[in-house]
């Protein structure tokens, strides 16, 4: 990889940015100083410093973030506050976007990447990747409404769902719930449960795919995904 490339890659600034930098003679390479930003570098053998300051590259990066209601999934906004404006410089200078989104009320898993293939396979309709939420239901949520789920429910726009998995973790007059979608439609879940005359007052998303809620994240903390994680995603379905 061109050195000028991997310094614009990860941050560094704009071309004429990194390029008065390799003039001023602070970026190294294996303790060499290097002005040429053609140079070829291996970003994984070569150390490669700006001022003394290794320079980490990352291809790709993979996050996991407990987002906060009131935040937006979108990667700018002129008006809202972003999921993105809540990374950290070193991460947000990758480029990286929201696989899919929440709604604007909604907390919960969102995963964070600049991987492009691994988000489409993600979100393409013909993998059927499921999502859990749990809900807190305004009204008593019964075994009627688990079976209308399983069979699919009919949208205010005459959409008709796929097959949903409900869970009954409290009835009353609000109610508890776990729901598994593998579809995505603009507020799904809320219009799920509107579809048979119930409203949802609280929405957590917490597993996507393989992929579980850290529950030591609190709400608009966000950390990098495990190997493992990671592979289990790309390797996901099975």
């Amino acid at each position: 990889m061109r050195l000028d490339k991997l310094l614009a890659n990860v941050g560094y600034g704009s071309r004429k940015e990194v390029k008065k930098l390799l003039k001023d003679g602070v970026v190294k390479v294996n303790e060499n100083v290097a002005k040429d930003g053609k140079l070829h570098v291996n970003p994984i053998e070569d150390i490669i410093t700006i001022h003394g300051d290794q320079v980490y590259y990352k291809e790709f990066i993979y996050l996991m973030m407990n987002k906060p209601p009131g935040v937006i999934s979108a990667t700018e906004d002129y008006h809202e506050k972003t999921v993105i404006d809540l990374l950290d410089m070193e991460d947000s200078v990758l480029n990286p976007f929201p696989v899919g989104r929440l709604d604007k009320d909604t907390e919960g898993l969102l995963l964070i990447t600049n991987d492009g293939g691994l988000a489409h396979k993600l979100l393409s309709p013909k993998k059927h990747v499921p999502k859990t939420y749990f809900a807190v239901i305004d009204g008593v949520v019964s075994e009627s409404d688990i079976d209308a789920f399983k069979k699919g429910v009919l949208l205010d726009d005459g959409y008709p769902t796929k097959p949903g998995e409900l869970k009954i973790l409290k009835s009353g007059i609000r109610s508890d719930i776990e729901l598994t979608i593998t579809e995505g439609k603009f507020h799904q879940v809320k219009r799920m449960f509107e579809a048979v005359g119930k409203k949802v007052v609280y929405l957590k998303r917490i597993s996507m795919g393989p992929i579980q809620l850290d529950e030591n994240l609190m709400l608009g903390e966000y950390r990098e995904l495990s190997e493992e994680e990671v592979e289990q995603l790309k390797n996901f379905p099975v």
